[in-house]
């Protein structure tokens, strides 16, 4: 993947020499990262489409999932499958120019590849606003259940979610305008960081609430083994759901702060090499995301089988 890399100003950082990072790959045989297969992002890609297409198509069907919380995650299957068009649109058109089949100027490749990290860049940060959104939700829904409608309108919904979707286009738009200032990156590495707090003290707080509630069920029920077992599933719920973000954003904003502090280090030169494993962690979590928000839901897999049959 190295003609029309993904986020190539990331890839290969631009105050790094070629010296150090040649150094690198010759002192360790782990520096010369992995040779991941076309077949393997093109995989992962149809494999995220179909699943948020799915998504998308079930919550439009079923008049009985058009509330805030499905439109939250209807956004963030969309924002899914941005990551995933753009790596079957990248992967593709790599694969055409290779086989020699589609023969393209160097400026038209330049700004192709402007284009897909504009919609990479765009995804990352709608993606990872609505899982924020989603926990905001879900605490609400929690926390104040008798005034969810109220706090919570489709009125509230649809600002928040055009915001999202306004604020991740500009913030994309600034991101390659400007992108060797390390400000910017900065500024993505904060935002990852405060959704990653967010999350972390939002669910856990969920967690505690539900805990004490089921501490008391069981007291008065007097059935113990009841309240272990609900709590052992509550946190294993939610180690997955914090587990599986942390694991598949992890890496790649981990390399963003390798870039702003040591980008010529044989350590972080080496750590560069392996940016394809991160994004497909992140096709990944576009994969995962239906199975952890969508697919829990009974109502949704029930649309979702009637449009899988196709009756609509």
């Amino acid at each position: 993947m190295s003609m029309l890399a993904p986020l190539r100003l990331l890839r290969e950082p631009w105050n790094a020499s070629e010296g150090n990072q040649s150094n690198a790959g010759a002192g360790s045989a782990w520096c010369q990262g992995l040779n991941i297969p076309s077949e393997l992002f093109l995989t992962l890609g149809l494999v995220s489409l179909v699943e948020n297409l799915l998504v998308v198509a079930a919550i439009l069907k079923n008049r009985n999932l058009h509330s805030p919380t499905y439109y939250f995650i209807c956004c963030l299957a969309v924002s899914d499958m941005l990551v995933s068009v753009s790596n079957l649109a990248e992967t593709l058109f790599m694969l055409l120019m290779e086989h020699g089949v589609l023969v393209v100027h160097t400026s038209i490749v330049r700004h192709m590849d402007n284009v897909i990290d504009m919609l990479i860049c765009s995804s990352v940060v709608s993606s990872l606003s609505f899982l924020g959104v989603i926990a905001v939700d879900r605490y609400i829904t929690i926390f104040y259940a008798l005034r969810y409608h109220s706090i919570m309108t489709l009125q509230r919904a649809v600002v928040t979610m055009a915001s999202i979707w306004l604020t991740s286009t500009v913030s994309s738009t600034v991101f390659i305008t400007y992108c060797h200032n390390n400000a910017i990156l900065l500024c993505l590495i904060g935002f990852f960081l405060f959704m990653l707090v967010l999350m972390l003290v939002l669910y856990i707080h969920m967690f505690t609430l539900a805990r004490h509630h089921l501490r008391s069920i069981s007291r008065q029920q007097k059935q113990p083994t009841v309240y272990h077992d609900s709590s052992l599933k509550g946190a294993v719920t939610l180690t997955i759901l914090l587990g599986v973000f942390f694991i598949c954003w992890g890496p790649f904003f981990f390399h963003l702060i390798l870039i702003v502090t040591c980008p010529t280090n044989p350590f972080c030169t080496c750590f560069f090499s392996y940016f394809n494993l991160f994004l497909i962690l992140i096709i990944c979590n576009s994969v995962i995301d239906p199975l952890i928000y969508a697919f829990r839901s009974q109502e949704l897999r029930r649309t979702l089988r009637e449009v899988v049959r196709c009756s609509w």
